[in-house]
């Protein structure tokens, strides 16, 4: 019994060691986690303590109209939340803006997630704004800052705007509105990029949805592309989104899935239920590695590859 007792405190003894040793050998570690959880836990603390105490005022449902130092009113501004801060621009959260003419009469509707109060007076979105017209139209973009000049009647951006249409992206390096039109300029490089795959690069675009119409509208040099043909003008290019319809302007050059080339000038490309016809009433030059012709017409379905050339047509084959 002794010599049971005995080994019982030996086996016990040994463990003691063992800790200490394991406890010793892992200390610096074991001090590490304690260290590093205070740290962690006192981040947290002030974190917090900085979101409550970041900002000097905070409004819940803020409401606001500005006026011009002609008594006239500006605009109004609602927002779920208003933040003020000591060295930073006032920050609203859930915000819409309307704004209003000489007239006193509703012009634009402004709708965003987030925008700021700028020292100047000014108010500034970022991300998505959705813009309402006079007469009821939508238009909704992107973009870095937005700024609404109401003493111009103007809304305007200097940094890259993605304007969100149904079916295709258009990327511009600025944008201006006026509050009593339904058109937008999308100023600088334009690049439209559709769902299909279909690209168009241009500058200086107007979009336009007066009277029910969706037109995009340029007078700069154009490039289309497509996954069957290029087609090139001089002049600018008028797009009716509601039919499909493209009018490429004044001279135009149409690189053909063939290889060939098709010159012609004040081209229409109907792209209507997936399609993809190419045509002009103006006299057209043909031209590849065996054939060269001329025409007064021309009918290109760039799908199938397939070109009618018509009216007074003249051939020479190599």
């Amino acid at each position: 019994m002794a010599l049971f007792q005995t080994k019982k405190i030996q086996s016990f003894i040994v463990f003691i060691i063992v800790l200490v040793a394991t406890l010793w050998v892992f200390q610096d570690n074991f001090l590490k986690f304690l260290v590093v959880q205070k740290i962690t836990e006192e981040s947290d603390t002030t974190s917090e303590e900085a979101k409550e105490t970041a900002y000097k005022e905070k409004i819940d449902n803020f409401f606001l109209k500005e006026y011009s130092k002609e008594l006239v009113l500006l605009h109004t501004i609602n927002a779920r939340t208003y933040y003020s801060f000591e060295n930073s621009p006032i920050e609203l959260y859930v915000v819409k803006v309307k704004t209003f003419n000489e007239a006193q009469e509703e012009g634009l509707l402004l709708i965003s997630n987030r925008a700021e109060i700028l020292k100047s007076g000014e108010i500034s979105f970022n991300g998505e704004v959705e813009i309402q017209t006079i007469t009821g139209i939508s238009h909704k973009l992107t973009t870095e800052s937005l700024i609404v000049l109401s003493d111009d009647g103007l809304i305007k951006s200097n940094k890259e705007v993605t304007y969100l249409g149904k079916t295709a992206r258009i990327i511009s390096e600025g944008m201006e509105m006026n509050i009593d039109s339904d058109t937008m300029y999308l100023n600088g490089v334009v690049n439209i990029l559709e769902e299909s795959g279909m690209t168009i690069d241009t500058k200086d675009l107007y979009i336009s949805h007066n009277a029910g119409l969706k037109t995009y509208k340029s007078k700069e040099a154009t490039v289309y592309r497509s996954n069957n043909s290029i087609v090139k003008s001089d002049d600018g290019i008028d797009i009716d989104m509601n039919m499909m319809l493209m009018k490429l302007l004044g001279k135009v050059e149409v690189l053909t899935g063939s290889g060939g080339i098709l010159k012609s000038s004040n081209v229409i490309i109907d792209k209507f239920n997936n399609n993809e016809i190419i045509k002009s009433s103006s006299p057209s030059h043909f031209q590849s590695k065996t054939v060269d012709i001329k025409s007064k017409k021309m009918h290109y379905d760039a799908n199938t590859k397939k070109l009618e050339l018509m009216n007074e047509v003249l051939a020479i084959y190599e």
